[in-house]
């Protein structure tokens, strides 16, 4: 009875040869994955980025909304990768400028500050796109209407929730991928498109 649980017991477990077939074929199927998954990477960086940058132009403006009082956000481009702030008030300075991180001289109350470089790879710029969302050829890839062609770098939301300085801010990664994210009228609805090769869709 002891000689059968002893053999038993030695039956049971891999041998070399069946582990080492096992590592060869996890290092072939690593070496077929890896490619893609590197590929796939940057599109999904880019696109967590401009739904994040989606997300907090709702939330400025269901702030706006919630206070009773206007909101901003200020994209800055001077840094790289970018930043952008999210701004509740002008200030102690009673004037909408700029976040005082900026280095503009303003004092912007800030309540929130995002950073492009928290997704590897992501900026702000036009990628592979030949034309911005209105079919036009590119200028500025932040690009709001302020009435002042040298400050194209802040949008804002009214306590109503719509906006007086409406546009749009393209992202891009290295592999040429872009998205828009922006307030196209003063109505303050928020859109997001993705450049397909040939349009925004």
């Amino acid at each position: 009875m002891k000689s059968m649980m002893k053999t038993k017991r030695q039956d049971a477990g891999f041998t070399l040869m069946e582990l080492l077939l096992v590592i060869v074929i996890m290092a072939i199927l690593a070496a077929i994955a890896i490619p893609g998954f590197s590929g796939w990477l940057p599109d999904y960086r880019l696109r967590q980025a401009a739904r994040a940058l989606y997300s907090n132009l709702q939330r400025a403006k269901m702030n706006a909304i919630k206070s009773n009082s206007e909101w901003r956000v200020y994209f800055d481009s001077n840094v790289n990768p970018g930043r952008y702030f999210l701004c509740s008030g002008p200030g102690a300075n009673g004037a909408w400028d700029s976040p005082a991180a900026v280095g503009l001289g303003g004092d912007d109350d800030v309540d929130m500050t995002l950073s492009l470089s928290d997704y590897d790879g992501v900026n702000f710029g036009n990628g592979n796109a030949l034309t911005n969302i209105d079919g036009e050829t590119f200028g500025a890839v932040i690009d709001f209407d302020t009435g002042n062609p040298s400050i194209k770098n802040i949008t804002n939301f009214t306590s109503r929730g719509t906006v007086n300085l409406n546009g749009y801010v393209y992202i891009s990664n290295p592999k040429g991928s872009v998205f828009a994210v922006g307030t196209p009228s003063p109505a303050g609805v928020v859109i997001i498109r993705k450049y397909n090769g040939s349009d925004w869709v």
